[in-house]
Formats: structure tokens, sequence, C-alpha cells
């Protein structure tokens, strides 16, 4: 009987064959006008993400400007570059200056566009709500050089921050040549560029909530909390879980360009980060380019570590991850 039972499933497997090469060439043929649509977005990809990778070597090379990457006179020096920024006096610091920047604003900023998206979709006014939304998303459209520009005039020497604060009898403070307003000023202004932007992905997802899932809870008396509660925030999870794995990914990639404009030498002590001293070493100042790829290169290690940390992690608690 066990033979008679088993007869039957092998037949099936060895009927299951794999298809051919003329299949394939018929569904390559018939896909080929979709595959030639995204052909420009993947030769641009690889010309300017994956090709322009083979520069890290320069890391691991005792390299010059002017000097070619691959030569037959090419010196390498091994993990020599990097062991020198491990024992330069800076690395502390720096690692120090950049975890607590990013760490803080990661803190605040994850949550802040989930609950800007709860809120506004909970609003009865839609009218209202599109109002708002537009209000949150414009600020995500000025540049940098703008953003502390304004920060500047609320918060300089002769700011409005100042200003008012000397026309009720306080005393003018320089926010910027002070070491503990670099982090607050960086982080909440960051937050108030982005977070309106951040939370149009999670707006998108609460529009795909079926209404009968609330008509169903609110026949059943559930409050408006907690409709928010036990729907809406399920329903946004799984896109929950992928922003939040891309955003410790991401965590360590804070550019040089926000922070070189808000630093002073008074406040030189916490805005030095990995990125700005890379750029210092790097493109300007006493040309460095080997160095300064290879502190880049360790911080994007850090990044490609997080972002597996936190897939697998994602993985193992839940059906979300990005592989």
């Amino acid at each position: 009987m066990q033979g008679a039972s088993k007869a039957p499933a092998a037949t099936a497997r060895q009927t299951k064959k794999k298809p051919g090469w003329g299949k394939r060439f018929r569904d390559f043929k018939e896909n080929s006008p979709y595959l030639l649509m995204i052909l420009p977005a993947i030769l641009v990809v690889f010309l300017f993400n994956y090709l322009p990778i083979y520069g890290v070597l320069i890391a691991f090379q005792d390299f010059m400007p002017g000097d070619p990457i691959l030569s037959s006179d090419t010196i390498w020096v091994g993990f020599q570059n990097f062991t020198r920024f491990f024992n330069d006096v800076q690395f502390w610091p720096l690692m120090k200056n950049t975890f607590l920047l990013c760490i803080i604003g990661f803190v605040i900023g994850f949550p802040l566009p989930i609950l800007v998206s709860l809120a506004l979709n909970a609003l009865k006014h839609k009218k209202a709500g599109k109002v708002f939304q537009t209000i949150y998303t414009a600020p995500h459209f000025i540049s940098l050089v703008v953003l502390v520009g304004m920060l500047q005039l609320f918060f300089g020497r002769y700011g409005l921050v100042n200003n008012l604060a000397a026309s009720l009898g306080g005393e003018r403070v320089s926010y910027f040549l002070e070491s503990s307003a670099f982090r607050p000023m960086y982080i909440l202004s960051s937050n108030w560029q982005d977070f309106g932007w951040s939370a149009v992905i999670y707006i998108a997802a609460l529009s795909n909530v079926d209404p009968v899932q609330h008509e169903a809870a609110m026949i059943d008396g559930a409050t408006r909390f907690q409709r928010v509660l036990h729907v809406d925030i399920p329903a946004i999870m799984p896109m929950i879980s992928v922003m939040l794995i891309m955003s410790i990914g991401g965590l360590m990639g804070v550019g040089y360009e926000k922070a070189l404009l808000m630093q002073t030498d008074g406040n030189l002590a916490v805005s030095e980060l990995i990125a700005t001293y890379v750029y210092k070493r790097g493109p300007t100042g006493v040309p460095d380019q080997a160095y300064a790829t290879a502190i880049g290169l360790f911080n994007s290690v850090i990044n490609v570590v997080l972002l597996i940390i936190a897939n697998t992690t994602s993985k193992r608690f839940s059906e979300n991850s990005l592989w």
C-alpha cells in the first residue's frame, strides 16, 4: 500500500518538468517592450551607483590625487588607513558625535510622521487635512543653505529669539557658539523639514484601508481612538516595518552639508561628525583621499551591518523584511 501511495506522487514529480528554452524565449519576447522601458533606469543605476564602487580600492592604497587607481605602480597598504583612523585621537569623538546625533534624531523623527499621518487621516474634514498636509510637506523643498539661514535669523545673536529675550530683560545668547545648542537646533530643524514628506508615505498606505472595517468598528461602538489603534495602525504596520528597516540601515548616513554650515569654533566639539571629517580630509585642505575613503568605507560598512541586523530582526519577529 505504501508503494502504491508513493507511486502517484513520484509520477507527479516526474511529469512536472521545467520550462524549456523555447518557452523562456517566448516569454522574453513577450516581455521585451517592458524590459526595454526599464533598461535606461538599469543603465543609470549601474553607471552612477555601481560602477563608481571600484573607487573604494583607494582605501587600501597609498593614493595621491592624479594617480591611477589600478596600475603597475599602485602601492597597496592593506588596512593601514583603517588602523590609522582607529588610532586617531578624533576617532571616539567622531563616533560619539555621529551616533548621538543620528540616534536622537531617529528616536524623535521616526514616530513623528506616523503620528501626523494618523492624525490627518482621522480628521473629519478631509479638505482641512489636505491643507495641513501641504503645509507640512512644503519645508521639504527648502534647501539646506536657506534652512541654516533661517536658523541664523531666529537664533543668531541679533535674531528673533534673542530680540524677544532682550525685550523681556534677558541676555543675548549666541546659540551657534554654544555646544549644547547644536544638537537641538540640528535635530529639530531636520525633523521639521522632513516629517511632512515622510508622512505622505503613511497617508498613501492609510488610503488603502477598507472603509468597511471602520464601519464595522463603529457599529461595535468603537471610538475614533480605538479605530486608529485597531484598524489604521495594523493596516500600515508592514509599511512601518519596511521604513524602520530602511531608517536603521541609513542611520549613520548623515550628510556633511548641514553640519558644516552650522559649524563654528564654539560648537566644533559636538558638530564635528564622520561626514564633515571626511570632507575636510578628502576634497578640501591637505589632500588625503585614501584616508578619507577608508573612513567613508568604514561608515558604509556600519550602515550595511545595521541594515542586516534590522532586516533579520524584523524577519524573525514578523513577516515583513526587505529580502
